[in-house]
């Protein structure tokens, strides 16, 4: 069994962002300019904060990948933080480094700063929000990158749009929904349109009301989420398993979601909408076709049948909630004298939904590839598109 694992290291105003993946099958095709496009997407949006005008990630390959493809080694790769030059002898992991400068007592409520400062023992919780910045996604990205460039070699693909910013929901968002549930979006023009949106989402009109409700949070100093759709298409039947708890595709999904900064809430298929009717109106009758083999007409268990993959497409949704940094702080306390005070101030964005779609992807396409590793094995492309192809055919012919 081949297994795919990944590990990232940095902090948000270090020098650099660093990811090791290790598990990439030999023969893969990836560059440079292919895992740049990514984290392209992901410094765009609406709402984005003054850290997104300083950064242009471009990710440099120090390991595992020679004349543009993978070399079946541990591919290593890392993405340099321009605003470093701004905090180097703060952030300096030499001994003379000023780390009484600009230093966090006050933490900010929904963040990682006091929990963490309690846990790790650090009075200055800059030692916390390095670390847990959302800058981290960067390096994610970035490794969901190769991972996709897997997924697509085996015929899968991976899309995303906005469906919810505040307290503005896209007009056509149960129509999209009901879509979804019936099988019958057609992801490719979706995705094309929602990736030429400012706020990455597919209905224009209310585009123009999510946009207004951005400019209007920034005035207030205040920060808004949303609510994030992905989907994955063309998976093979039998991603995942039902014996083990860790096995279970969809479980795989919702910790992978869930480990997003700001990811409050994970559903899959009708979701929570499934506590709300009877069985009848949930589960998708299964139909078969001598051409196509077993199939639904509608996709309401969202692409995952007890922690396996059905075949039909993988829709995932998440609430993303409002950044915690706040430009107009909440009430806190200094933890060096314990008065009350206002919680402190980073740069930070208004809203970053739009880009945590595109972490949102990366997440589910690492997810998927390991996936379809441990069911395929192998050590080299072929073999793994060899063995995608026999699963197709086996679900097909069963």
């Amino acid at each position: 069994m081949t297994t795919l694992r990944y590990l990232t290291a940095g902090e948000s105003h270090g020098p650099a962002l660093t990811v090791i993946i290790e598990g990439i099958v030999a023969g893969l095709p990836i560059t440079a300019q292919q895992i740049n496009e990514q984290l392209a997407r992901r410094q765009k949006g609406y709402g984005r904060g003054g850290r997104m005008a300083i950064e242009k990630d471009q990710a440099t390959i120090l390991a595992g990948i020679r004349g543009g493809k993978s070399l079946g080694s541990p591919i290593s790769l890392q993405i340099q933080n321009r605003d470093w030059t701004n905090w180097q002898e703060i952030m300096s992991p030499q001994e003379d480094a000023k780390v009484e400068e600009r230093q966090v007592t006050c933490p900010r409520p929904g963040h990682a700063d006091l929990p963490g400062a309690i846990k790790y023992g650090h009075r200055d919780m800059r030692n916390i929000l390095e670390r847990s910045s959302a800058r981290e996604t960067a390096a994610r990205v970035a490794a969901g990158a190769v991972a996709r460039r897997l997924l697509a070699e085996a015929g899968i693909h991976i899309y995303s749009h906005v469906l919810s910013i505040g307290g503005v929901a896209s007009t056509t968002e149960q129509d999209l929904y009901n879509q979804a549930t019936a099988g019958k979006i057609q992801w490719e023009d979706l995705q094309v349109q929602a990736d030429a949106s400012p706020v990455h989402c597919s209905d224009k009109e209310a585009e123009k009301s999510m946009i207004a409700i951005i400019d209007q949070a920034k005035a207030q100093g205040d920060s808004l989420g949303g609510i994030i759709e992905i989907a994955a298409v063309g998976l093979p039947v039998g991603l995942g398993s039902h014996v083990h708890d860790n096995r279970r595709l969809d479980s795989e999904i919702a910790g992978a979601m869930m480990s997003i900064q700001a990811i409050k809430a994970v559903e899959i298929g009708a979701g929570f909408e499934s506590a709300r009717l009877p069985g009848s109106a949930i589960h998708d009758p299964i139909y078969y076709h001598e051409e196509k083999g077993y199939y639904r007409r509608s996709n309401r268990a969202g692409g995952i049948e007890g922690g396996i993959s059905n075949g039909e497409p993988l829709i995932v949704r998440i609430a993303m909630k409002p950044i915690p940094t706040l430009y107009q702080p909440l009430d806190t306390v200094d933890i060096t004298n314990g008065q009350p005070v206002k919680a402190s101030v980073e740069r930070s964005d208004t809203c970053a939904v739009p880009a945590a779609a595109i972490v949102a992807e990366a997440q589910l396409a690492i997810v998927l590839a390991q996936a379809l590793l441990k069911s395929t094995g192998g050590d080299r492309l072929e073999q793994i598109l060899e063995r995608v192809q026999q699963m197709h055919c086996q679900a097909k012919n069963f």
